[in-house]
């Protein structure tokens, strides 16, 4: 039997040496390569915490200890450990594990966790929960470097400080986000790397002092700590934590066992709070995953031998917004591009390269990304935010107050709207066509294809009378694309098909879709009305306002939610119209959807065609 089929949990694991410990290392990742080769997943930075996830465990008292996990992709080796080795195979499967802590999952996932920034506050009112019930309990936040930078995350470190509650951050220290960490931080604790023996000398002299006779040992250290605090400025890079309130710990080795389960278990004796500055490898123990740390952050199904990724091809809206910039760029300088950490993800790579000088990535900040955006089109440039639907969220005071409410020119691409598949409910891009459909000055548009993609990126950059967004979904549109499109003009939708039995106005990657239907349900003699409304915001009232005046129901298809999206908008244009008129919305579940395949996903939403012409003969030959 192999270490790792003995531990079904981490009492399971505090009756293993150190030495043991190792050997349960190496399994782990066996056990995460094997899987993730077939299932796609965050390979590289679930490897780099291998050794601290086991020391984490078997020096706290876990799940009594609360261990929450800061954006949650490092936590595969964290599932194994804690009761879930054999289902660990099901991994972002349909009915499977999912990916990032759950709740619902074990009673070791403390928070639901997919964006980052959070842990330290959560943990931080987790400690004050527990003093003011009065348990004896730690709180432990891992957080890493790249998330350290977001702003939420220097706010719960300014709090705690003052506090000074019993908290353990963990500050993973890889030089990496999903790309190499950029910016001043990631300088300051490159810095701090070369500094690791202020801390022993500190102690080591510190312990040599007390072996003085009383009389002299108080004051001796009395004149240390005031002789200390002047020279660590000089030499000490951990002086900001020190500021802030924590106590600084590191750098440790991440993949050293032995001072990892040392130095956690002095963190554990003390009181307050404390920062232990674990310096780890991303991808470690797997050679593909180390050369090229950021393509395996998160990717499909590989080889595990070659690492080379499998499947794949055709074009993408991601492919084809990563193509379109670097071109439009080419031909107009004003043309800068900013990402919080999303450059591979958004598909900026080329961008990135051959134009570095206009290409900002800001870290994991994405409310500092809409404000940087903000200054550069008031410096007369035309800036684009290439930002994730779901992380985009975040920056929604930023987007309404800095953006929209000055009109300022911005473009914001918005990345992964709708279901994103295997990633689950925290990066499903749901909310998007709400919150951005209610911002003023705000236009909202969403191309059908990738060569409506094209015309879009090329409209936005050319409208200069406030910011636009484009919101696409993940993957490709599957579409032979042929024929004459019209021009994008503002607030102009498109018809695709005409017919006397009903209409039909689909948004972004549901148009296809409700077009396969009609096209299928025309073979049974019911012939439907189909356009591609383009714009969400404004909306083509001349088309709506022509429904609304025949004795036909209105269906409107939306990859999002229903509650103040996109039909929302077009109910209220009817009802406007002269009311009466039944609309009928289709759209996403008033609820947070699992994991899974993107198509399986849709179909279960009753979104895929083949649902999609069911629910429209149900509806039109009502």
């Amino acid at each position: 039997m192999s270490l790792l089929e003995r531990v079904d949990s981490p009492a399971d694991l505090r009756r293993l040496s150190i030495g043991q410990l190792a050997e349960l290392a190496r399994e782990i990742r066996g056990l995460i390569i094997e899987t993730t080769a077939r299932t796609g997943g965050h390979t590289a930075p679930s490897l780099g915490v291998v050794e601290l996830t086991l020391a984490l465990h078997y020096v706290f008292d876990t799940p009594r200890d609360r261990l929450i996990w800061d954006v949650g992709h490092q936590c595969y080796a964290h599932k194994i450990i804690t009761g879930r080795r054999d289902a660990f195979p099901t991994l972002r499967q349909p009915g499977g594990i999912a990916g990032f802590p759950k709740r619902a999952e074990s009673e070791y996932d403390v928070l639901d966790t997919g964006h980052s920034g959070d842990s330290i506050g959560t943990a931080l009112g987790a400690a004050i929960g527990a003093r003011l019930l009065g348990e004896d309990r730690k709180s432990i936040a891992v957080v890493g470097d790249g998330s350290i930078v977001a702003g939420m995350a220097f706010e719960a470190l300014n709090h705690a400080g003052e506090l000074k509650q019993d908290l353990v951050v963990i500050l993973n220290d890889n030089k990496m986000s999903i790309a190499r960490s950029t910016g001043a931080m990631a300088a300051y604790l490159n810095r701090m790397i070369s500094g690791r023996t202020y801390d022993r000398m500190r102690e080591d002299a510190w312990n040599l002092l007390g072996l003085l006779p009383d009389d002299l040992s108080g004051r001796a250290r009395v004149a240390a700590r005031r002789f200390a605090e002047g020279l660590k400025s000089l030499v000490l890079p951990s002086l900001l934590f020190e500021e802030l309130g924590f106590r600084y710990f590191g750098p440790v080795p991440g993949h050293d066992l032995g001072e990892l389960v040392r130095t956690l278990r002095r963190v554990r004796a003390l009181r307050g709070p404390m920062l232990v500055h674990v310096v780890t490898k991303k991808g470690m123990g797997y050679a593909p995953a180390m050369e090229h740390p950021e393509p395996f952050h998160g990717t499909g199904p590989f080889d595990p031998e070659s690492g080379e990724r499998l499947g794949g091809g055709g074009p993408t809206f991601t492919g084809t917004f990563g193509s379109t910039l670097v071109r439009l760029a080419e031909h107009d300088d004003r043309v800068v591009v900013i990402t919080p950490g999303m450059c591979l993800g958004s598909g900026l790579a080329a961008f990135r390269e051959r134009l570095p000088n206009r290409f900002f990535d800001v870290g994991i900040c994405e409310q500092h990304a809409v404000a940087l955006a903000a200054g550069l089109a008031l410096a007369g440039l035309r800036p684009v935010v290439a930002v994730y639907s779901t992380f985009l969220q975040r920056a929604v005071d930023q987007v309404i107050g800095d953006i929209c409410l000055q009109r300022l020119p911005v473009v914001f691409a918005v990345d992964r709207a709708g279901i994103v598949g295997e990633d689950g409910p925290t990066h499903h891009g749901m909310f998007d066509l709400v919150y951005l459909g209610m911002m003023p000055n705000l236009v909202v548009m969403a191309p059908r294809d990738e060569v409506e993609l094209d015309a879009m990126l090329v409209f936005a950059l050319d409208h200069l009378d406030g910011p636009i967004a484009v919101r696409y979904p993940r993957g490709g549109s599957g579409s032979a694309p042929a024929g004459e499109r019209p021009p994008i003009a503002l607030g102009r939708a498109e018809v695709l098909r005409r017919g006397g039995h009903g209409n039909v106005l689909a948004i972004g990657s549901m148009v296809l879709p409700s077009l396969a239907a009609a096209d299928e349900l025309a073979r049974t003699g019911l012939e439907l009305t189909v356009v591609n409304a383009r714009f969400a915001r404004p909306l083509d009232l001349d088309v709506v306002r022509a429904m609304a005046s025949g004795d036909r129901p209105i269906v409107t298809v939306e990859e999002g939610v229903l509650a103040g999206g996109f039909g929302s908008a077009v109910a209220r244009v009817v009802e406007e119209a002269g009311g009466g008129r039944r609309v009928r919305r289709l759209g996403l579940s008033d609820r947070f959807i699992e994991h899974g395949r993107r198509d399986g996903l849709l179909a279960q939403e009753g979104l895929s065609p083949g649902r999609l012409a069911e629910r429209f003969r149900e509806i039109f030959r009502a």
